[in-house]
C-alpha cells in the first residue's frame, strides 16, 4: 500500500481560532512518511481533526499511536483514528476529481 489515508478526530471542546496550528503544523511536518494534512473543527462541537495522507500504513498507524496519542492526551480529549488504503480506491476518486488523485486517462 503506497498510499495511506488517515481520519483523526480528538473529543475535546477547542475554538480552533485558540490553536496553534502553525507551531502545530511545523512539528507535523516533521513525522516521517506525512504527505499533507487537511484541518478539521467540528461544528457546534469544537472538536479538532484532520484528514491525512501518509505513503505507507506503517507510517500512518506510527503516527497514530505516536504523536497523536500524545496530543490527545495533552489536551484531555478522547482520539478516534480511521486508516483507509487510498492505492485500492485510486481510479474511483480520481473520476470524481478528488484533489488526492491526478485523473486516469480515459
Amino acid at each position: 500500500m503506497s498510499r495511506t489515508f488517515l481520519y483523526a478526530e480528538i473529543q475535546v471542546a477547542i475554538p480552533f481560532e485558540t490553536i496553534d496550528w502553525r507551531a502545530i503544523n511545523i512539528a507535523m511536518q516533521k513525522e516521517p512518511g506525512l504527505k499533507s494534512k487537511t484541518w478539521l473543527s467540528g461544528i457546534n462541537t469544537n472538536t479538532i481533526g484532520g484528514f491525512y495522507e501518509f505513503d505507507s500504513l506503517a507510517n500512518a498507524q506510527a503516527y497514530a499511536t505516536g504523536y497523536l496519542a500524545k496530543a490527545a492526551a495533552q489536551l484531555g480529549g478522547s482520539l478516534s483514528v480511521k486508516l483507509f488504503d487510498g492505492d485500492i480506491v485510486a481510479e474511483a476518486s480520481a473520476g470524481m476529481n478528488a484533489p488526492f488523485f491526478v485523473p486516469v486517462p480515459a
